[in-house]
């Protein structure tokens, strides 16, 4: 090769150098948000009944998915088989993946023996409007005995209906809506070994509530990264405790089903109250393929943002430390920076149903709460909780981004 050869072959070369480093560039700026993939859930209702026939349920995702498109449809809880094997063979013939959706800890006492969860003074905490239905007993997150019924369960009713994965809900303990009983809990003999075993004595958790009261839950400060910080350290030991030993036994519940090639997803708390209900992210992403906080800001139950914060002050009134939050969109971009650092797919949960009173949405909450989580970035969001009872105008309106 000559050196005019030479010199001409050096020149290509930095043109296309140039020409890579360019591409890379613009893909790197190129920062819009990504398409939104979307996962639904139907809600059947109880063990013994489901509140829609088969043939309802597929004309209404059928119209769903003509408007938006469905990665995923979460289906539970009913005990009709034939209902799922027909809905499943619809859903994969267009590519749609089907889950159950499963309770752990709580409304299972239909179907398995459980033993029941009590507070640190041996009592099972209240129940949240039980007159009217709406509540549930918990169940002890630490009895191995529960979890291996629930997986023998599945085994036995669920293993042949062509589920893609499981959804993993009431994963936690009682919340405020069992007032201070039910965060402190689960206080049962298991419960308490294995506390002891992560260094905290549940008597000496008592004495100190007994002691100080309200100001046992007082706070020096919140943040997205930290959450609440504990000012007494009884309290904080108690519930980094609690989120390792009701995170771990959600993990090796997780594991169990994914070991039978199930894709798991788990339902949590948004993240400034997941601890007080022994919700660790930090362990939990890591058994979860993905996982769907609730952040639900419009929600008048348990589960809201509002509702569960109120709830908290109004059953802690002289705990000091906890600011006025404003269920707002700049809270919900705080809750969805909490998540950002956690392995697993994130799938946000925002409400799309409508029930005066109770979810009162609209179709600009639901594009205002959907463009937030697709400006993280995050893997899509999960349409909650209910998409037999969200209205078209809150569906259509997602298809427009």
């Amino acid at each position: 090769m000559n050196s005019n050869s030479i010199q001409r072959f050096a020149v290509m070369r930095k043109l296309l150098f140039i020409a890579v480093i360019s591409l890379v560039g613009l893909s790197a700026c190129n920062t819009s948000p990504k398409e939104a993939s979307y996962i639904v859930q139907v809600s059947l209702g109880g063990w013994n009944h489901a509140d829609y026939p088969v043939e309802r349920i597929i004309s209404r995702l059928d119209s769903v998915s003509n408007l938006i498109p469905v990665e995923k449809v979460i289906i539970g809880w009913t005990l009709d088989k034939q209902l799922y094997r027909t809905l499943g063979d619809h859903l994969h013939s267009k590519g749609i993946d089907m889950l159950l959706w499963f309770p752990v800890f709580a409304e299972t006492e239909d179907i398995c023996d459980n033993s029941v969860a009590v507070d640190l003074w041996g009592q099972t905490p209240a129940n949240y409007d039980l007159a009217a239905g709406e509540g549930f007993r918990f169940n002890c997150p630490s009895d191995p005995a529960n979890a291996s019924r629930l997986v023998d369960f599945y085994d036995r009713e669920f293993s042949d209906c062509g589920f893609d994965g499981i959804f993993l809900d009431r994963i936690r303990t009682q919340s405020f809506v069992g007032g201070v009983s039910g965060i402190l809990s689960c206080g049962c003999p298991i419960c308490e070994e294995r506390f002891f075993s992560q260094g905290v004595k549940l008597e000496d958790v008592r004495k100190e509530w007994e002691s100080k009261g309200d100001a046992f839950f007082s706070v020096s400060g919140y943040s997205p990264k930290e959450g609440f910080v504990f000012t007494n350290p009884i309290a904080s030991d108690f519930f980094m405790a609690k989120g390792h030993i009701v995170s771990s036994s959600v993990a090796t519940i997780a594991d169990s089903f994914r070991a039978r090639g199930l894709e798991v997803g788990m339902d949590l708390y948004a993240p400034f109250m997941a601890p007080f209900v022994g919700q660790d992210y930090g362990v939990l992403s890591l058994h979860a393929d993905f996982i769907k906080p609730m952040l639900y800001r419009k929600t008048n139950a348990p589960a809201g943002m509002g509702f569960e914060y109120d709830l908290l002050r109004k059953a802690i009134p002289g705990a000091e430390g906890y600011p006025d939050f404003k269920m707002d969109k700049d809270f919900l971009d705080s809750q969805l920076k909490a998540m950002d650092k956690y392995p697993c797919a994130k799938y946000p949960g925002i409400e799309i149903n409508y029930r005066e009173g109770v979810v009162p949405t609209s179709p600009e909450y639901v594009t205002e709460s959907l463009d937030a989580v697709m400006d993280h970035r995050f893997e899509g969001a999960v349409l909650s909780w209910n998409i037999m009872e969200a209205p078209d105008t809150h569906i259509a309106c997602l298809g427009k981004r």
